[in-house]
């Protein structure tokens, strides 16, 4: 029997932990330089006097201390005079964090001007820009502060270690542990969507995005704007719970802050209207396009977060394929391609058991879309179980209105190798390890702390 997770993980899919043992407690980012992270760079460049007629790209590598990388990327381009399209960069990355990161702009000049808390060093040049996902990961180094249990970070590194290998992991039990450190060990975790994805402090998106793709609009913009979590003021609370309770939008006008800002815009736009399913869809048009794309992603990513939690459940493993699974092999770079995928029978499971077990195919879950298909066999009646628990199908993310996905599929195992430490005379522990571009560092250290997810935050 897994141990619960914490009721607001579960609220995103995240049902249970993979490790049974007592967790450390303690605090993740007490101050922005306990969360470092830095891009596994993947991308070629050319010298820095290279032509910019062929080459019009500059890049360049920022080290930012609390720089929300859109903030860094609209001051930047209002320091050189021109549009923020121009600044592009690899991997979006949180402010309360020390990061190293990836960044191009469309610049026929090799020097940047100078920006507070930000160390830039030019590469070179490209002949096109740096695009998202134009890395090959993160290197964390994390410290967690007012560590309560440090000698139980030996025992979830073990149990996570025998996750990565269904065979010898025991849900129960980890004999031998050694609890010095320092630790250094390989690791293994479902490959969740981080509660983050949903919303730190009030994770209500895949709530929207569920809605959106049911194509109940009116319910899509009450979750955004109603919706009230104990996490935030008192007027806040009373305004959401106010939308939820009258359906009164120039009531809500009046009674939500002004830092609400995506949310009083809906509001506006319903003031105007006679509240018809056409006026709740522009209201939640008014939103940011990304902001409207995330709400679909969010819906995709707590669907994924339930049907790796039920194969956790079912004991369905994690490190290889059963007939009816999906999987994906690895690109050149060793990293799983979901382009590359495979359906597995009876007569292949123990072939491609052996490509998993070194390294080179993973056991895939669905991001449901258009376009996904489903598993055979356990994994797919799984899957379509977690899909009537949502009362959604496949056809259901063909939304007429922009909010459509074609979907994919996704690695459903993380893998990494971990070392741990303690930080001289401090209550602290340092993690420090890789993952690939697109996985949650938060999800294996909630493995270690246990506890509310604000910790994490």
């Amino acid at each position: 029997m897994t141990r619960p997770g914490h009721p607001v993980e579960q609220a995103v899919g995240m049902a249970s932990y993979v490790s049974d043992a007592a967790g450390i407690g303690g605090r993740l980012r007490a101050r922005p330089e306990d969360f470092r992270v830095r891009e596994l760079e993947a991308v070629d460049v050319e010298p820095v006097d290279a032509d910019p007629g062929s080459y019009g790209h500059l890049v360049f590598r920022a080290t930012l201390h609390g720089w929300d990388t859109n903030d860094f990327a609209s001051a930047l381009s209002d320091r050189l005079g021109m549009s923020r399209e121009r600044v592009s960069w690899a991997g979006t990355k949180d402010k309360r964090a020390v990061t190293t990161q990836l960044f191009s702009v469309d610049t026929d000049e090799n020097d940047l001007p100078d920006l507070r808390n930000a160390a830039v060093e030019v590469l070179g040049r490209t002949g096109r820009p740096v695009l998202f996902g134009d890395l090959r990961g993160n290197e964390f180094e994390l410290v967690v502060r007012d560590v309560e249990r440090p000698e139980r970070a030996s025992t979830v590194a073990a149990e996570l270690a025998a996750f990565c290998d269904a065979d010898t992991a025991d849900s129960n039990t980890v004999s031998g542990v050694d609890d010095s450190l320092p630790l250094a060990t390989s690791v293994c975790v479902p490959n969740y969507f981080g509660h983050q994805r949903f919303g730190s402090k009030r994770p209500v998106t895949h709530e929207v995005g569920l809605a959106i793709v049911r194509e109940d609009y009116e319910g899509a913009v009450v979750a955004y704007v109603g919706n009230p979590s104990e996490r935030e003021p008192d007027s806040t609370r009373e305004a959401r719970r106010y939308v939820e309770e009258t359906r009164d939008w120039q009531g809500a006008l009046d009674r939500l802050p002004k830092r609400l800002g995506y949310e009083r815009a809906m509001c506006h736009r319903l003031v105007e209207g006679d509240d018809s399913p056409d006026d709740f869809r522009e209201a939640l048009e008014t939103a940011p396009s990304n902001l409207q794309r995330l709400f679909v992603h969010a819906a995709q990513s707590y669907l994924f977060n339930r049907i790796c939690s039920v194969r956790l459940e079912r004991g369905l493993p994690f490190d290889r394929p059963v007939a009816g699974d999906v999987v994906c092999f690895t690109d050149e770079e060793g990293r799983p391609d979901t382009d590359r995928l495979q359906r597995v029978d009876e007569t292949r499971v123990r072939t491609v058991t052996r490509h998993c077990e070194r390294g080179r195919a993973f056991v895939t879950a669905p991001l449901v879309g258009t376009e996904t298909e489903l598993g055979d066999g356990d994994p797919g009646e799984l899957e379509r179980s977690v899909l009537d628990e949502a009362g959604l199908d496949p056809a259901d993310f063909d939304n007429p209105h922009g909010f459509e996905s074609e979907g994919t599929r996704r690695a459903i195992r993380l893998r990494s190798d971990l070392e741990i430490e303690s930080v001289a005379s401090e209550n602290a522990l340092r993690f420090t390890f890789d993952l690939p571009s697109g996985s949650y560092a938060t999800v294996v250290l909630r493995e270690f702390l246990k506890a509310d997810p604000e910790t994490l935050a």
